[in-house]
């Protein structure tokens, strides 16, 4: 029997104040939330909305310095030397959706934040926000709990004008959040990088760039590029971009002083007007791949009106301003090319080198898509999951598929007992892969394991048609498997660098304790977690409670229904990170090269 509907009427219906909205959908205004372990968890995107205000006054010309300070506990402040937020407006500004100065373009001709949320979202999702306005001798100061005012004040002061801006995360919205500083400093890096003469200042450091976004690409290539980068900067427009030996393209895209992860419009017209430069330039039709194979570049454009895809910006939708930066681009890079022939002859030479090698790899990759097809038409190691975003278009963070690769038919075997089959798919390795490192990239193709992968991810021909959010890497925590793991890195590393660049790969921790008595059994993933569970469980009573200790050598010997917390809500995963990209041959070269005595020397020297 059918229970009764529930009553709807007008009693039912609720009516949110912004703030409140806020609290109850923090996603559609910063995205995950997260625990401060990944760059783009929700405290950084409260950092980043409160610096973009300062960044904002510095595009105007006001103000050239910002300080950023990290409390142990959490707190934060942020002191710009812009205008500051006038007085009177002081409490609606930080607590008023749709309400700023960013709607004015009088007032901010390039600003991120036009969408008037960034601090109010700040305001909303903090245990205590205080803002202070100092304004030619005056100040203006309003403190709030969780987005409710508690007190203003209003008075005079000798401060320098500008905005401090101080808060806490709500530990209710992030519980157990820790601020990695090294996030931080390589968003403040960024920042430098993209907004030439400011200063920002930190934990005893000072971030400044005199030449924008080539100092960005010198660092980031130092000693790999084939030549010293073009660079072109306009007020609308700022680009550099040089040929290395590696394989794919690298980009870093920026609007309006925030990094665009996933490119965007400007990004795709920076790379066309690369390709028609150069074909302007030749007088050739090569083709984009050809011409941009082993190109790192960075863009950056100011955009008054931007149309970003989410809240948190990662992605530029504007489609006005294409035809703009194409031309910019192509005009830039022709006209370069012919005041710099000699250059222009290495970057001729590399794609026509570039070509040669492109159709070689054609007839092998032809060659091994007709062998799969005859042997089977599945992949026979893989465990897909029912669930794929469609090509270049990220899952939303509640709906994010992965694969795990795996070690062995045992450990596949837990994982694959465990799993979410909506979400999680499994490939299992045969055994170790092959260390790729020095090979051409026609090897892939040759090598069953290595083109079982590459179809599995579905990057054969391309890695924009990657199939899953998340690469995770779970390998068994002894010698054996942190090789396999390593020779995978080497292969993501070496050939699919962007991949890693874009935050896709990641390695899984499991525990390799169980600790337990009677009453309770706890997952200890270090030595020093062990022995902590191991002296709670056995008590402080004169006659100790008997404890239970067992070491997993291996995933396979968790059991399918231990294996299922590890790799649920509470999964612990590491992302695979790159520091620069000039950093990645040499510390391939130095771990999996063949340069034996040196790594020898160096474990010996290390060895605890």
């Amino acid at each position: 029997m059918n229970s009764p509907a529930p009553v709807y009427d007008e009693s039912k219906i609720k009516t949110l104040s912004s703030l409140e909205h806020i609290r109850l959908r923090p996603g559609m205004y910063i995205g995950r939330l997260g625990n401060g372990s990944h760059p783009d968890d929700g405290i950084y995107i409260l950092l980043k909305e409160v610096i973009d205000n300062g960044v904002d006054e510095f595009i105007m010309g006001a103000g050239k310095e910002i300080r950023i300070e990290v409390a142990e506990e959490g707190t934060v402040r942020v002191r710009d030397f812009g205008r500051g937020i006038p007085l009177g407006k002081l409490v609606e500004c930080v607590s008023v959706i749709n309400t700023g100065a960013k709607y004015n373009t009088d007032v901010f001709q390039f600003s991120v934040g036009l969408n008037g949320v960034g601090t109010k979202a700040v305001n909303a999702l903090s245990r205590a926000f205080t803002v202070t306005s100092f304004r030619d001798g005056e100040f203006a100061k309003a403190t709030f709990a969780r987005g409710g005012l508690l007190e203003e004040e209003r008075g005079e002061s000798k401060e320098k004008n500008g905005t401090l801006v101080e808060f806490t995360p709500d530990p209710e919205m992030f519980p157990e959040y820790e601020f990695n500083r090294d996030f931080i400093r390589k968003r403040l890096k960024r920042y430098s990088y993209l907004n030439a003469g400011l200063r920002l200042k930190f934990d005893g450091d000072t971030f400044l760039s005199e030449n924008g976004l080539l100092d960005l690409l010198e660092a980031e290539i130092k000693g790999t590029q084939l030549y010293a980068p073009i660079h072109f900067k306009t007020q609308a427009i700022e680009f550099a971009f040089s040929h290395t030996d590696g394989y794919g393209e690298s980009y870093f895209s920026f609007v309006n002083g925030t990094y665009t992860n996933e490119g965007g419009t400007h990004l795709s017209a920076f790379r066309e007007g690369i390709l028609k430069g150069v074909n302007e330039f030749s007088g050739k039709k090569f083709d984009g791949e050809d011409v941009r194979e082993g190109v790192v570049g960075a863009v950056a454009v100011k955009v008054k009106d931007p149309i970003f895809e989410s809240q948190t910006k990662n992605k530029l939708g504007n489609t006005d301003i294409r035809a703009d930066i194409v031309n910019a681009v192509r005009e830039a890079v022709s006209a370069f090319l012919y005041k710099n022939t000699d250059l222009a002859a290495i970057i001729i030479d590399k794609i026509q080198h570039n070509a040669r090698l492109r159709k070689e790899l054609q007839h092998v990759r032809k060659e091994a898509k007709a062998k799969a097809k005859k042997v089977a038409l599945k992949i026979p190691q893989l465990k897909d999951c029912k669930y794929h975003p469609a090509p270049d278009k990220p899952s939303p963070p509640d709906r994010e598929n992965m694969i795990f690769l795996t070690e062995g038919q045992s450990a596949s075997g837990s994982i694959v007992s465990a799993r979410d089959p909506m979400t999680q798919a499994v490939f299992s390795l045969k055994g170790k892969p092959l260390n790729v490192l020095g090979q051409p990239m026609a090897l892939l193709y040759k090598n069953d394991e290595m083109y079982s992968i590459m179809r599995a991810l579905d990057i054969e021909d391309s890695v924009g048609r990657l199939r899953f959010d998340k690469i995770i890497i779970a390998t068994d925590a002894d010698v054996d498997g942190l090789h396999i793991r390593n020779l995978i890195l080497t292969f993501f590393l070496h050939y699919f660098e962007s991949l890693v660049k874009r935050g896709h790969i990641y390695i899984l921790e499991t525990p390799i304790f169980r600790v337990r008595n009677k009453e309770e059994t706890v997952y200890c993933y270090s030595e020093r977690e062990r022995q902590e569970a191991e002296k709670r469980l056995a008590g402080r009573a004169k006659v100790r409670r008997p404890v239970e200790i067992t070491r997993f050598k291996g995933l396979g010997e968790i059991s399918p229904r231990e294996f299922k917390q590890f790799i649920g809500a509470d999964m612990r995963l590491k992302q695979v990170n790159i520091d620069t990209l000039s950093e990645v041959p040499r510390v391939l070269e130095f771990y999996m090269g063949k340069n034996t005595p040196a790594r020898r020397d160096y474990i010996m020297e290390h060895l605890v």
